[in-house]
């Protein structure tokens, strides 16, 4: 029987709703769809896309170490934008905190919550 296991960290916000972080189901981690709110203020973060997108890939991230991966481990996302004409910028703080590694993603425009401009999930291995 596979067992699932729900993934919670400090180090990111808490879930607002009947949801987890993050899920482990054997060698997969799933990470919910993480917007810029700063886990230590509770707060959103103000600034221009470029600084919510490095927030949000900061909270997609701490539940990817409490689940005993990191971006390095990523293998889909999906970037929700408000917008698609940030796309560009969205785009440069990705790549740069990917890094060389390039997961599969597929970029969308939605209507968000909270007014927020991004919102990322992500699908993981463990390291």
């Amino acid at each position: 029987m596979t067992i699932l296991k729900s993934i919670s960290t400090d180090k990111a916000p808490g879930a607002a709703g009947p949801y987890s972080q993050g899920i482990r189901l054997g060698d997969l981690i799933f990470v919910s769809g993480q917007i810029p709110i700063d886990p230590i203020t509770g707060k959103m973060v103000d600034g221009d896309i470029g600084e919510q997108t490095a927030r949000v890939l900061q909270n997609v991230s701490a539940v990817l170490e409490a689940a005993g991966s990191s971006l390095d481990c990523v293998v889909k996302t999906t970037v929700y934008l408000a917008d698609l004409g940030s796309f560009g910028e969205m785009n440069k703080i990705y790549a740069k905190s990917f890094g060389e590694h390039r997961p599969t993603r597929a970029t969308v425009e939605v209507g968000l919550p909270a007014g927020v401009a991004i919102e990322i999930d992500a699908i993981a291995v463990p390291e």
